[in-house]
């Protein structure tokens, strides 16, 4: 809307699912064409062209150039195997059909495709208001945070998440972790966690971790209590236990009231607060209050709040607290590698 009210043209691109490299029907991007046209009240063209950049689409491109129409979108770009590999002959196909390459596609930034990455080596490459949006929180905010600044971690994997709390271990003041990973730093711990799911090849990592944390400048907290049932199933009865004595027919599914507690007093006195993964399966709805809570005290809190990943992002959906956050990210793992620390090939084209 930005582009055409000044007078531009725009050819989008874009991906939808793996098609693996060949034409399928199944992933083509004209419904997305027929949304945007209603979203955006006009007609958006769209070229139902198999070789995204093919004859069909040459032909039509010149035609809407000199016609009076401001927005066209192309076939999806991993009906070429060259997309993913980001082909450089590919890449020029399609710059070679526009002045200027904008990318704006955050949750595809941390992969170098045609369509992310090569396009710029023969375009002049800037970064849309997305992008824009996302580089301010994830990158800016975060260099120079108001403190206290606290990092929520969950998930059920601390291998996925290394990178994150080694990143900000000595940025952040706090460190509060949930999830499944939780289980895998109690076993470390030399606690019973029962039938929880647990990280046993990393069970020296969270220890290494928790080491580190004492000569850190956060504070790591980890839960003192876990809601938890036998099955992994919403209809079996649940429990609460300390997170030190976990019975063995119990699998751990959500953090506890205590724990809640604990960490509503230290996200309500943040001024900066990152939250990447659920405190636990807040898909089923005996073991969304973690999660639910957690979300909820972040609303409440006076705060600048970034909500990172796929299943945060979701979560918040799901209570329906959207609104009341500083900034939703876009991307999982793009967000993630960020903020890990990491530089993006579709945000280093345009820094």
């Amino acid at each position: 809307e930005y582009l055409v009210s000044k007078g531009a043209k725009v050819i989008l691109c874009s991906h939808l699912g793996r098609p693996d490299g060949k034409a399928d029907p199944a992933y083509s991007l004209a419904p997305v064409a027929k949304e945007l046209s209603a979203q955006m009240n006009q007609d958006v063209l769209f070229s139902d062209d198999d070789e995204v950049v093919g004859d069909k689409t040459k032909q039509m491109v010149e035609s809407f150039k000199k016609s009076n129409q401001s927005v066209m979108l192309l076939q999806n770009v991993r009906y070429r195997p060259e997309e993913e590999k980001n082909d450089p002959a590919f890449a020029k196909e399609l710059a070679s059909l526009a002045d200027i390459f904008v990318m704006d596609a955050f949750g595809a930034s941390h992969r170098a495709h045609a369509s992310t990455v090569g396009v710029a080596d023969y375009l002049p490459a800037y970064g849309g208001l997305l992008i824009e949006r996302e580089i301010k929180y994830l990158l800016e905010v975060l260099d120079q945070p108001e403190r206290p600044m606290t990092v929520i971690i969950g998930g059920k994997k601390v291998s996925d998440k290394i990178g994150l709390i080694e990143n900000v271990m000595d940025k952040a003041d706090y460190i509060l972790i949930g999830g499944a990973m939780a289980f895998t730093f109690a076993k470390a711990m030399g606690y019973s966690v029962g039938k929880s799911i647990v990280e046993d090849d990393k069970l020296d990592l969270a220890a290494r971790i928790m080491e580190n944390a004492k000569t850190s400048r956060a504070k790591l907290l980890l839960p003192v209590d876990i809601t938890g049932s036998t099955e992994f199933s919403n209809d079996t009865p649940k429990g609460e236990y300390p997170i030190n004595a976990i019975p063995a027919e119990i699998m751990g599914l959500d953090i506890g009231a205590e724990t809640i507690l604990n960490y509503s007093e230290v996200i309500l006195k943040s001024k900066t607060i990152v939250l990447n993964g659920p405190m636990g399966v807040f898909e089923m709805s005996n073991y969304e209050n973690g999660t639910r809570s957690i979300v909820q005290a972040i609303a409440d809190s006076d705060s600048i709040s970034i909500i990172g990943g796929g299943d945060s992002a979701a979560a918040i959906k799901q209570f329906g607290l959207e609104d009341r956050m500083t900034h939703v990210s876009t991307g999982g793992g793009a967000s993630l590698e960020m903020l890990e620390g990491k530089v993006l090939p579709g945000v280093k084209i345009i820094l």
